[in-house]
């Protein structure tokens, strides 16, 4: 005789009925309790702290980038300037990458304005200045790389290949002082670890 396994499986569920014990619910909330703590209030007031220093950043960014689109929308003819590795601008003349679509001028704005800003936020650190020096000179190549590839792109005229070596000069020039930021960083907690160790 075949059963059906619906009706069994109803059966049983019907039979077995759980039901958990009175306050068995605010026993459960009170061992959670003391498990998990709420955070302290330094925390929080600490992450305060971070998301109005990020909302801040995010809207100097921002601002920087309207006004930097604002103004080469007005000014047409206007010299793209780009950061070299010794923290000054220099002026690159004729036909530049933004010149040739709103596209890329957008991704032009972006690389050179994060670029400044990443520069805008290195300190100056005697420890490490052998470090910063080393990136720099490799910016200060990328940066006359950029300038030979402007150069071509006035020269022949815009073609795919040399539109891409501009974008990907920019990009490897934002992943170095990325990489930069990060070892500093680096740097800096290993020293604060050895700091700490030394006073304890």
């Amino acid at each position: 005789m075949a059963r059906d396994l619906r009706e069994l499986f109803e059966k049983e569920r019907e039979q077995k009925r759980f039901n958990m014990k009175q306050g068995h619910e605010d026993r459960f909330f009170a061992k959670l309790e003391t498990e998990l703590p709420n955070d302290p209030p330094k925390r929080k007031v600490f992450s305060l702290w971070m998301q109005i220093a990020a909302s801040v950043v995010v809207a100097v960014g921002l601002s920087i980038y309207y006004f930097n689109s604002n103004e080469s929308a007005t000014n047409p003819n206007e010299e793209v300037t780009v950061v070299d590795g010794n923290h000054s601008n220099t002026e690159v003349k004729g036909i530049s990458l933004g010149d040739l679509s709103p596209g890329l001028k957008k991704i032009e704005t972006y690389y050179t304005t994060t670029i400044n800003l990443q520069l805008a936020e290195l300190a100056d650190d005697s420890v490490n200045k052998e470090l910063v020096d080393s990136y720099m000179e490799r910016l200060a190549e990328l940066n006359k790389e950029y300038h030979r590839l402007n150069q071509e792109l006035n020269e022949l005229g815009p073609n795919d290949q040399t539109i891409n070596a501009l974008i990907n000069n920019l990009q490897l020039r934002l992943q170095l002082l990325q990489k930069l930021k990060t070892k500093l960083n680096q740097l800096k907690s290993s020293k604060n670890e050895q700091e700490s160790s030394n006073i304890v």
